[in-house]
């Protein structure tokens, strides 16, 4: 077995069939398998039967519902996260996570979450929505700290995608499905294959293929339904929209390919290929108050004053002028005055091209790719090995669409190319393994290893248009495509850094009932410096029925290249409303005017104590832990530039400061800790006829902030979203019953109460959404041995989150960071052909 991977199987294919089989797992030791009960650390199985049972085609929420402590949400107006949506384990960050494919450390995207809902503000995670549920042996969920075996990241715990291996067999799947509302329609194929590679090997392809329609689920907003109450009738109603994005041309292409190389020996190899473009809404441009593009200074014409239009002059050297236009007491500009402007072909207004304001479209295309390759086996006698190489790639090419670059006036483009984020990864790891026979219950395991990484997070500029500084830019017109402005050259580059690491581990069952692992971690990065971490943990069988372990540790998380080095300017609201923000470097500046300092790892310290009970039809087992984070990296909360800051950027050649009006960097500056516990309890049920089951899935997280806000850049909104924007308890209860041809399941899923900020940013005045429980079914049925047709429903009840109080000033009709979404009921019906 390969030295270096949390391994969590199935005791062999045919026992896997076995709704009754025992699972058996090494997580974060090298002893031979066990147990899942006897594991010295919490660990969840799941089948790949588990994600047939859905009607989600998406990984990420499928795996919301089957980890309670698993959220992911809907990422309306989210900038980049709406391309890659976050996700959290044990309410910390989508990059406190490690994701393992194989065994095998997974690529990072390309994507930084500059809004991603609060929690995952600022984070790059990997993206796990590019592996498709076809391809899925199982996914274990190592729900513990396990740095010092895996290195950087795994704070929070592990998620390994074990791949399908077999070498014969197959399936094809269609599924269909939509809202009760009757939008965000998605049609999906999918399929696998096993075929022989040779008579020695297995080679298994996956793929899948699938579209997704947009959601909306927005109220008129209150300053749109005034202006067309007062005559304007070019404004869209809604003129801004809350939902799901559009998904489109969605494909997924994995391969998993091994030979029996003989002498002891395998060959692996596995990788993927993905595509999808996806567009979004974003926030709506007032035609009368939007700075930088329609809102002029006020003037007094006659005793009166008036609230203007922003008016250019396209040819200012001529010193011509340009007339003024004033808009009425209800916001319309004064037809006169607009006639004028339109008639003088060197004058421009945005009324002209967009007399109801806009909304911005924004999206792009991300391609995912990834190639694995070794051999492991014996080494030499009594002796194993395991040496791989990987190189992992994202790509993510940004789009923005009716927009413009207001200082280019008249001839600015209504769509525009801002630029591209990629993030590539190489690494090279030789790891070895041997068992001891010392005089112990059992053999003593070593293992140990070296890894090799290099990762690089490259931004290609914009096209011209959408960084331009044009003939309008001093005349009060905002520069570049608004909403995100594209990456100048001067901010596109290549950066790099690599790190070199060390690691052993150390397992044995020292008698019949206890069993102890250690484990340890030098890891040293070229531009961080060096960290050595470690982990202890142990079980004790009390009876044969019941086990208590318990586990400590140490972590960490290096902050990624991007998050040192990348430039964003995006559309969010904060103290002063809705405004331009801009992500500058930690070493900019203007951000260390304003408190910036270079960057450095995470620190965590995790403990966990836990009992399982094993009798037979019954299972149950209760963990709880606490993980204390030091030097947390984070966004920091919107600091408002001063104009004495805002001059310091244009004398450093800073045009474009004009648009910006707060910044964010990246900050190590606070503290975490996070207490919980896990309880898991799997019961077979007889109800005298057919085979039933009985589970119960509960998780309680609570996160507490340390922060001193005399040194610290993150305010009080922050550090509540951070504590109460997630539930604190979630759970599910699921029956399910399989009699004949027919099989059948009912699911309650839990939400416990969270909180929201308000638009105004205004900790006072944020929403409290009390617990809701969503009911899922599903219905199967085996028309032939071969195929099977289900239909099912997801919130089945329609159930909502509490209407949003403040959805007459953003329009959005619901709260927007819902953890279990806004968009409603599901239905779909699915067919499934095996061979």
């Amino acid at each position: 077995m390969a030295a270096h991977s949390p391994l969590v199987m199935a005791e062999d294919d045919a026992a896997a069939k076995d709704k009754d089989v025992e699972k058996i797992a090494v997580v974060g030791s090298r002893a031979a398998p066990r147990s899942v009960g006897e594991s010295p650390v919490p660990v969840d199985i799941i089948g790949s039967e588990e994600f047939a049972k859905q009607g989600n085609s998406d990984m990420l929420n499928m795996l919301s519902t089957l980890v309670p402590s698993f959220n992911v949400n809907t990422q309306p107006i989210s900038d980049a996260a709406t391309l890659i949506r976050p996700a959290n384990l044990r309410g910390l960050g989508p990059d406190q996570t490690l994701v393992l494919v194989n065994g095998k450390r997974r690529h990072r995207a390309s994507v930084i979450s500059f809004l991603g809902g609060g929690l995952a503000d600022g984070s790059q995670g990997p993206d796990i929505s590019v592996i498709p549920s076809a391809a899925i042996k199982q996914v274990e969920v190592l729900r513990d700290g396990a740095a010092a075996q895996y290195g950087s990241d795994a704070i929070a715990g592990v998620m390994n995608f074990e791949l399908k291996d077999d070498a014969d067999g197959g399936m094809l799947e269609a599924k269909w499905g939509q809202h009760y509302e009757g939008d965000g329609a998605a049609e999906q194929v999918a399929g696998n294959i096993g075929l022989p590679l040779t008579q020695n090997g297995s080679a298994n392809f996956s793929f899948e293929y699938k579209s997704s329609d947009p959601t909306d689920r927005s109220v008129q907003r209150g300053d749109a339904a005034a202006l067309i109450a007062a005559g304007n009738t070019a404004i869209a109603d809604p003129a801004q929209i809350w939902g799901s994005p559009e998904i489109k041309d969605d494909l997924k292409l994995f391969a998993n390919l091994k030979l029996d190389l003989g002498n002891e020996k395998e060959a692996y190899g596995f990788g993927n290929y993905a595509k999808r473009e996806v567009e979004g809404g974003f926030y709506y441009r007032n035609p009368t108050n939007r700075s930088g593009v329609y809102n002029g200074p006020e003037v007094n014409v006659g005793g009166t004053v008036y609230d203007t239009l922003l008016v250019g002059d396209m040819t200012p050297d001529d010193a011509a002028g340009c007339p003024i236009v004033r808009l009425d007491a209800n916001g319309i500009p004064i037809a006169s005055d607009l006639a004028a402007v339109t008639a003088d072909p060197n004058c421009w207004t945005f009324a002209e091209l967009f007399p109801g304001g806009f909304t911005p479209r924004f999206g792009g295309i991300v391609t995912d790719s990834s190639i694995v390759g070794g051999v492991k086996g014996k080494l030499v006698e009594e002796v194993f090995f395991d040496f791989s190489t990987s190189y992992g790639r994202n790509e993510a090419a940004f789009a923005i669409n009716n927009t413009v670059n207001a200082s280019m006036g008249a001839d600015s483009p209504t769509s525009f190319k801002p630029g591209t984020y990629v993030q590539s990864e190489v690494g090279v790891n030789f790891d070895v393994y041997r068992e001891f026979a010392v005089g112990l219950y059992e053999p003593l395991v070593l293992a140990g290893g070296v890894e090799w990484r290099q990762d690089t997070f490259e931004v290609k500029a914009g096209d011209p248009a959408s960084y331009e500084i044009g003939v309008l830019a001093d005349q009060g017109f905002g520069i570049g495509s608004n909403g995100f402005p594209g990456f100048k050259p001067e901010a596109a580059g290549v950066f790099s850094r690599s790190n070199l690491s060390f690691y052993s581990d150390v397992s044995a069952w020292l008698t019949e009932q206890l069993m102890l692992t250690g484990a340890v971690r030098y890891e040293d990065f070229t531009d961080f410096g060096n960290t050595t971490n470690w982990k202890v943990s142990g079980l004790y069988k009390v009876t044969d029925a019941l086990s208590l372990r318990a586990a400590a540790g140490t972590g960490f998380r290096a902050p990624t290249v991007g998050q040192t080095k990348v430039l964003n300017v995006t559309t969010a609201f904060g103290v002063n409303g809705l405004e331009d923000q801009a992500t500058l470097p930690p070493d900019n500046p203007i951000s260390v005017l304003k408190g910036g300092k270079p960057l450095k790892p995470e620190e965590s310290d995790n403990y966990s104590f836990g009992a399982v009970l094993d009798l037979g039809s019954t299972h149950v087992s209760l963990d709880m832990y606490r993980i204390d984070v030091s030097d947390r990296l984070s966004q920091t909360s919107p600091l408002t530039l001063s104009e004495d800051d805002i001059q310091t950027l244009l004398d450093m050649g800073i045009r474009d400061a004009l648009s910006y009006s707060s910044i964010l960097f990246f900050t190590n500056d606070f503290d975490t800790k996070t207490t919980g516990a896990d309880l898991v309890v799997s019961q077979d049920v007889d109800i005298g006829t057919g085979q039933s089951k009985l589970s119960l899935l509960l998780n309680y997280n609570k996160t507490e902030v340390s922060a001193d806000p005399l040194t610290t850049n993150i305010d009080d909104v922050k550090i509540k979203t951070l504590e109460e924007n997630l539930p604190k308890t979630r759970g599910s209860v699921t029956f399910s019953h399989s009699e004949d041809n027919w099989r059948g399941l009912v699911r309650a899923n839990y939400f416990g109460s969270w909180w929201e900020v308000d638009d105004d940013y205004d900790i006072t005045t944020g929403m409290n959404e009390g617990s809701k429980v969503l009911v899922d079914v599903e219905l199967g049925y085996q028309l032939t041995s071969q195929l099977e047709v289900s239909v099912g429903a997801q919130n089945l009840f329609d159930t909502y989150p509490g209407l949003n109080p403040f959805g007459d000033s953003v329009g959005a009709k619901y709260p927007t960071t819902s953890p279990y979404g806004f968009n409603g009921g599901y239905y779909y019906i699915r067919a499934v052909y095996t061979f």
